[in-house]
């Protein structure tokens, strides 16, 4: 074999392996929606008790006050202090698990 051909394949071999270290960090910046929606029940569990909660498993773009951000959308349904039952959309930052927005649905 010559010197060449040996330079090449390790020349493959290192491309290769930092193409997939970097799309695996990225990967990983992503949170999981099942840390998404134990993020959103945590602080919705302040409101009232937790009935039931879905989250969707991709994430999607949302704008929220002039920014774009990739988030995961979902819903909790609250039994609340005074004895109602409310349901709540919520939309959490998918690269940090800031919660953008938890409104009550009408």
């Amino acid at each position: 074999m010559s010197w060449k051909k040996f330079a090449a394949g390790v020349g493959t071999g290192v491309a290769v392996t930092v193409l997939a270290k970097t799309t695996m960090d990225q990967k990983e910046s992503v949170l999981s929606p099942e840390k998404a929606l134990k993020i959103v029940k945590k602080k919705a569990g302040e409101i009232g008790r937790i009935e039931g909660s879905w989250v969707h498993m991709m994430t999607e773009p949302c704008e929220h006050e002039h920014l774009m951000y990739d988030v995961y959308r979902g819903g909790v349904t609250i039994a609340e202090e005074d004895g109602t039952v409310n349901a709540y959309e919520f939309y959490v930052d998918a690269s940090t698990g800031a919660i953008i927005e938890l409104k009550k649905q009408d």
